[in-house]
């Protein structure tokens, strides 16, 4: 198995200083457990056994231990049985695997970069005493959903109110905000009289709602609406306006739900997920 890292130069950690191989080093190898070697080492019961990702960020997963010494620390998968790490050694060719250590909390954590559904199950941090210790976490990765309540296809009377919502449900970072578009323009309260947008609001542990209210709805307002929440898959509605004796079904056989969608172009969809795409990545910088 290829090592995908190598060992830093010792050096004494700072306090307060982010983890690093020369710190991990130092400290690592330089203790014995407990008083002269007295107490073995042993998982420290406050270490999690469930952790949740958003699809996309980030993961990480600690694993505390008291009174290591001399023995190495490492990292499984157990879907495949594959050794991810031993100590500050990587032994997986994908990147977006690594481990460190944090000498003050005495944690060695196992961070997984740009989180995918694959990633989900059982790590081992494995202790290399005789007979070997283990300590399990099992990692959910959560994939939000963005929906528009009603389905694709609304209909509401000519002059009357209409809401149409936009829930953002198993989101573990809300998005910062979210932008309505109709047809291929962006929905502006200044530039479009008698629309209002109300902002994500959490209406429960797991979803959060924004909407787009219009009054007095007309003929202009009728037409394709795209709820665009940040770093998250866009969500499309056609809006149905009536006239005074026209039944919804009249509608139905004019412009396919499936007709107004695509009339949210191409270009504006590349736009938004190149916009989402760099949303994501400035919030996994941070």
């Amino acid at each position: 198995m290829p090592i995908t890292s190598q060992p830093g130069p010792l050096r004494a950690p700072q306090p307060g200083a982010p983890p690093s191989e020369g710190g991990w080093a130092a400290e690592r190898h330089g203790r014995r457990g407990g008083t002269g070697g007295e107490l073995p080492p042993h998982f420290d019961p406050t270490s999690p056994t469930q952790i949740k990702a958003q699809m996309g960020s980030s993961a990480y997963l600690p694993c505390k231990i008291k009174n290591l010494g001399d023995k190495t620390v490492s990292w499984i998968r157990n879907r495949d049985a594959h050794i991810l790490s031993v100590d500050r050694y990587t032994f997986i060719s994908d990147a977006r695997f690594m481990a460190w250590h944090e000498a003050v909390t005495q944690t060695w954590t196992l961070q997984i970069k740009f989180v995918q559904a694959r990633d989900a199950g059982s790590y081992e941090c494995q202790l290399s005493t005789e007979p070997k210790m283990s300590h399990f976490v099992h990692l959910t990765v959560v994939s939000p959903k963005v929906t528009i309540p009603g389905g694709s296809e609304l209909h509401v009377r000519s002059g009357s109110t209409v809401t149409i919502k936009c829930v953002v449900s198993h989101a573990l970072h809300p998005p910062n905000y979210v932008f309505w578009y109709h047809e291929d323009n962006r929905v502006s309260e200044s530039s479009w009289a008698g629309v209002q947008q109300t902002p994500l609001t959490e209406v429960s542990e797991e979803a959060l709602v924004a909407a787009l209210t219009i009054t007095s709805a007309d003929q202009q307002h009728a037409g394709n609406y795209t709820c665009a929440p940040a770093a998250l898959t866009p969500v499309s509605a056609t809006l149905h306006v009536l006239l005074n004796g026209e039944r919804p079904a009249a509608m139905q056989h004019g412009t396919s739900g499936a007709d107004a969608a695509s009339s949210f172009s191409r270009r504006n969809l590349l736009f938004l997920s190149v916009f989402a795409l760099v949303e994501l990545l400035q919030t996994l910088l941070r």
